[in-house]
């Protein structure tokens, strides 16, 4: 899964694809890299990020959607968001997957969007509001903590009707550095064997502050991380660097 981030203030490449030309080029690039699916997300979730409403959202978005489907119509389209009405605008615009770091819980008519859409639903690993999402908790078991949530919410999901669901244990999000590598040891504990797990730790804080590097120069030290987790069952890698990624995958499908 290439990353195609919208947004004027994410914090590797806020600014960059945020018109509809430069979003088609980026595509192209990584599709050409060998990306199957493209994530598009117009709201940063970085600490301290700006707190857009989904009219933003949707202003932002555009004819971005219609115009990566026009030109790449084989082309796999998540939308990365938490709301309602940007899900039901994205459906229309021809989105395949709704990827929600919220769990439903930022927007009360969300899981009835999604419902209504039919379409498969990547569910996240996250705290109960916006303003605390990058608040850090004390887990006393961090994975038995994630299943928790995936157990209650999965319920929550079927009994809506979203059956097609994918996994994210939320790397990122208000974990602490020690928890975010028990989480990387302990993948194949996550998700119960049902449901397919999404990983995104591509240029994660949880990988570069121990190192002293920037976001843009932990490359070798994630590959590392994304083998292990694919070791260990995981489906999807939500990157932005998807040629290092692809020969990462290359490698684990020839020696697995």
């Amino acid at each position: 899964m290439g990353i195609l981030n919208i947004t004027p203030d994410s914090f590797s490449d806020g600014g960059k694809f945020n018109n509809e030309k430069s979003a088609l080029l980026h595509t192209e690039k990584l599709l050409n890299e060998g990306a199957e699916i493209i994530d598009i997300g117009a709201q940063s979730t970085r600490p301290h990020a700006e707190f857009l409403s989904d009219k933003e959202e949707m202003r932002r978005i555009g004819k971005i959607i219609s115009e990566i489907k026009r030109n790449f119509p084989e082309t796999l389209l998540s939308l990365d968001t938490f709301y309602a009405e940007t899900v039901q605008f994205g459906y229309d615009e021809g989105i395949d997957i709704i990827n929600d770091i919220s769990g439903g819980q930022y927007d009360e008519n969300m899981l009835n969007a999604v419902a209504e859409t039919r379409l498969p639903y990547i569910l996240m690993h996250i705290n109960s509001t916006y303003e605390s999402m990058h608040e850090k908790i004390n887990f006393t078991d961090i994975t038995l903590s994630i299943n928790q949530y995936f157990s209650k919410k999965i319920q929550e999901l079927r009994k809506k009707g979203i059956k097609d669901i994918i996994l994210d244990p939320g790397f990122g999000f208000g974990k602490t550095v020690e928890d975010q590598m028990k989480m990387i040891d302990e993948i194949r504990f996550l998700g119960f064997g049902q449901y397919p797990l999404l990983i995104g730790i591509s240029r994660k804080s949880f990988i570069y502050k121990p190192l002293g590097k920037s976001p843009l120069d932990i490359n070798p030290e994630t590959q590392k991380l994304h083998l292990k987790v694919l070791q260990q069952g995981a489906k999807i890698l939500r990157v932005h660097d998807v040629a290092e990624a692809k020969k990462t995958v290359d490698e684990f499908l020839i020696n697995r």
